[in-house]
């Protein structure tokens, strides 16, 4: 199972996402991004991310991030 640093780094390689608290601030993500962001999280946890959760303050930062997954009954 990937990581959500590894599936943010098959998305946007270019970028060291472990140093950003606000990826969208810091213009690492757009949202298109966060599209295919959220399908690679469902696909890879097997999990399904309600659409009133896919909003940028549940994906900003890897905390964020993991802390939707773990909402989601997911262990980051």
């Amino acid at each position: 199972m990937s990581t959500v640093l590894d599936i943010l780094a098959q998305i946007r390689p270019e970028f060291d996402f472990s140093q950003s608290n606000d990826f969208f601030e810091d213009g690492m993500l757009d949202s298109f991004d966060l599209i295919t962001l959220v399908s690679e999280l469902d696909k890879s946890y097997g999990i399904s991310i309600d659409g009133l959760h896919i909003v940028p303050e549940n994906f900003q930062n890897v905390a964020a991030i993991e802390a939707l997954l773990s909402r989601s009954g997911v262990a980051p």
